[in-house]
């Protein structure tokens, strides 16, 4: 017994579908784990920038990103 071509036609096509779909997902995790490695090189990059502008201006100190105002926190 053999299955009718439309029928193997179907299959095959679904087959196919399902490993393009599998493909897909691999390379958007590989995709993801690439802006995660970004976003925490980023967060790290930021992190020393911090650690500088605190030692400059103190700990208490708050910048406005817009304008790169300093100002020290008020309670």
């Amino acid at each position: 017994m053999k299955l009718e071509k439309q029928e193997l036609e179907t299959l095959q096509e679904l087959n196919n579908e399902f490993t393009r779909q599998k493909l897909t997902l691999g390379e958007l995790e590989v995709q993801r784990a690439l802006v995660v490695d970004e976003v925490k090189r980023i967060k790290a990059t930021f992190l020393v920038e911090e650690k500088k502008l605190i030692d400059k201006y103190g700990e208490d100190s708050v910048i406005n990103l817009n304008t790169g105002e300093v100002q020290k926190k008020q309670d």
